[in-house]
């Protein structure tokens, strides 16, 4: 079985963000017609080749199906989905506010429900499909301050578990991986004293996603894989 994804329709929200952009790359080095979607209105430099759809808010479901349907459109059919889309909040509960935890289930588990609710319609039509979670380390074993987010990746293990279990006989995998910290800008800014060498990279990170979207992975289904680096 081949690693290719030669030809493949690969959509990818949250995908303006530092893994998205790496992944959009690794996925179109690999023959792969990708789509970037992101909330962001402000779409970064992407190589040629690869689509950044801006604007989308994809907690809402009719929003999604629309920026679906034009990826369909535009490479004809939809064979995978990343959910990338995602947030993390710091915050004790004591002291802490209940907005945060709504804010962290509306951005990290919502957004991957309803794109992946939207990504069957298109999918089941052709028999076959990948479905990728980017879910947490941190929901198997939380520190202090990453209750909500911690929660909230929990719930995307618990989707991509039950929905694989769900399209087990359609040819249809649903798998996540559980990064630890992902080396990005963002992180090395609000941990300028950690040893980021320690981190995952994107571009790391990026293959083992690609594998999961390949032929080659298609007896793996309802696997929460960790991604931890040397964390």
């Amino acid at each position: 079985m081949s690693t290719s994804l030669q030809g493949k329709s690969i959509i990818v929200t949250g995908g303006f963000g530092a893994l998205g952009r790496a992944l959009g790359a690794e996925l179109s080095s690999l023959g792969a017609r990708v789509a970037l979607l992101d909330r962001s209105g402000a779409a970064p430099d992407t190589p040629a080749g690869i689509l950044a759809i801006g604007g989308i808010d994809l907690g809402d479901p009719t929003a999604a199906h629309g920026a679906f349907a034009q990826v369909a459109s535009r490479f004809g059919g939809v064979d995978g989905l990343v959910n990338v889309a995602g947030a993390f909040i710091w915050e004790k509960l004591e002291g802490g506010t209940i907005e945060a935890w709504d804010r962290m289930y509306a951005i990290n588990l919502r957004t991957a429900v309803v794109a992946s609710q939207t990504a069957l319609s298109f999918l089941l039509g052709r028999g076959a499909g990948r479905i990728v979670n980017i879910g947490a380390l941190a929901s198997v074993k939380a520190a202090a301050g990453m209750g909500a987010y911690a929660a909230s990746k929990a719930g995307v293990a618990r989707l991509t578990e039950s929905l694989a279990e769900e399209l087990k006989d359609t040819g249809i995998t649903v798998n996540a991986v559980l990064p630890s910290i992902i080396d990005t800008p963002a992180n090395r800014a609000d941990m300028p004293d950690a040893d980021a060498s320690r981190w995952v990279t994107p571009e790391a990170l990026s293959k083992v996603i690609a594998f999961l979207l390949s032929d080659a992975a298609a007896p793996i289904s309802g696997a929460c894989i960790p991604v931890a680096g040397r964390v």
